[in-house]
């Protein structure tokens, strides 16, 4: 048998015998069995599919956890996109002296005017799961309400579909 290891051709003798190595012709020494056991040692199926399992096992851990930071980054950046929408109403209402009617929405502020060439939003925004925001005026609470239903979309919800709201954050 060939060992790329030790770069020896080892050929067993008789029973009574050690194996011996030849190298070009010439005779060397015994070589202990260790070393002739550990030139055939290689990974069982078994060694390998409990690597590949707790490797699988790891890999969803890390992804449940990611997950939950993408939901949160999400909410975070609907958040920050609702303070952007109100710093414009607001400053609509201080030019105007009046909110938007919901007829108008956030559309209007996009609108260009001599003091805004470029409107006071650049574009009707969209929140982070693709969705219009929800415009109300008047708001259950204040002049005007500024919504985001999140993943789904739909009003109500827990956890990632938690309804985002103006003025409750």
């Amino acid at each position: 048998m060939y060992c790329k290891f030790f770069n020896y051709n080892l050929k067993p003798d008789t029973e009574s015998q050690q194996h011996e190595t030849v190298v070009q012709g010439r005779d060397l020494p015994p070589i202990p069995a260790t070393v002739y056991s550990s030139c055939k040692r290689a990974f069982t199926l078994l060694e390998i599919m409990v690597v590949v399992v707790i490797i699988g096992l790891l890999a969803s851990l890390v992804t449940v956890r990611a997950r939950s930071y993408l939901t949160v980054s999400r909410q975070n950046a609907a958040k920050v996109e609702i303070s952007k929408i109100a710093d414009a109403l607001e400053a609509f209402y201080a030019i105007q002296n009046r909110y938007p009617n919901n007829e108008e929405g956030i559309a209007i502020l996009c609108e260009k005017t001599p003091k805004f060439p470029d409107g006071l939003l650049n574009k009707v925004p969209k929140d982070p799961w693709g969705h219009d925001y929800i415009y109300n005026c008047p708001g259950r609470t204040s002049a005007y309400e500024i919504i985001c239903y999140a993943a789904d979309g739909k009003e109500g919800g827990e956890n990632e579909n938690t309804d985002i709201i103006s003025g409750e954050y």
